[in-house]
């Protein structure tokens, strides 16, 4: 049996911990050994994209210490695995073990697309918009992206659709930035928060009643523009709520 280990991003430990729980729960269905080490704490992404690399590192150390061992390593956010995929190198290349956990580490939908090669069953009776993250479509190629001249292909869009009775909309213009973007969402406040609400109103008059992605600190941005709009008609859910609630 092959064991995975469960790294669960700082915005989903502190604020939604009901993903991380969701995450488990999908991983465990697949007969999947799954261990969370208690010590993991940050990747490291909010320091290195400050600039602050002398703090990054010693999280980078930390997670090939606390993860090196695994089959897998799997985690609900494309951003989080974009950083030790496509950032680590800098802080650990040389470094025993450094090469095997790139390439064992995976964003879940990925995970289940490229590794299981599976199919996802059961319902969800809802209409749903997909929102792409900027990591997860230009640093993991989820997706093929529209400014990329490649054949189109989209793994979460794939898993999602494999759900029974669901109705995927797309939105006008299906992979634009959130808005978020970390610190971008604290230094240039108006235009974030602008960003959001486009990606929202995109999304309605697609007929979404449900938004959805990969990382929860895009969605974190949308819900939060939501709640102060006080906008009953569309709701956020990460991916892998949808996928364990249709499991259920």
């Amino acid at each position: 049996m092959k064991t995975v280990g469960l790294f669960v991003p700082c915005t989903v430990d502190q604020l939604y911990p009901h993903v991380g729980l969701a995450t488990l729960r999908v991983l465990e269905r697949l007969d999947l050994r799954v261990d969370y080490p208690e010590a993991q704490t940050c990747c490291g992404q909010p320091m290195a994209n400050a600039g602050c690399a002398d703090y990054a590192k010693p999280l980078a150390e930390k997670f090939l210490r606390l993860f090196r061992g695994y089959d897998y390593v799997v985690a609900p956010s494309a951003s989080c695995v974009a950083m030790v995929r496509r950032h680590y190198g800098q802080y650990l290349d040389g470094k025993p073990g450094f090469v095997e956990l790139v390439r064992s580490t995976y964003e879940l939908c990925e995970f289940l697309v490229d590794v299981m090669h599976l199919k996802v069953d059961g319902r969800f009776p809802h209409k749903v918009g997909l929102h792409q993250s900027c990591h997860g479509l230009r640093d993991l190629r989820l997706g093929g992206g529209s400014e990329r001249r490649v054949t189109p292909f989209d793994k979460v869009r794939e898993l999602l659709a494999e759900l029974r009775d669901i109705e995927l909309v797309k939105p006008a213009r299906p992979d634009e930035c959130c808005g978020f973007g970390g610190t971008f969402a604290v230094t240039e406040e108006a235009v974030s928060c602008m960003m959001g609400r486009d990606r929202i109103a995109d999304h309605e008059r697609a007929g979404a009643e449900i938004i959805t992605a990969t990382d929860m600190a895009c969605l974190m941005h949308l819900d939060g523009l939501l709640r102060r709009a006080k906008n009953p008609r569309v709701r956020i859910m990460h991916v892998a709520e949808i996928f364990d609630e249709a499991s259920a």
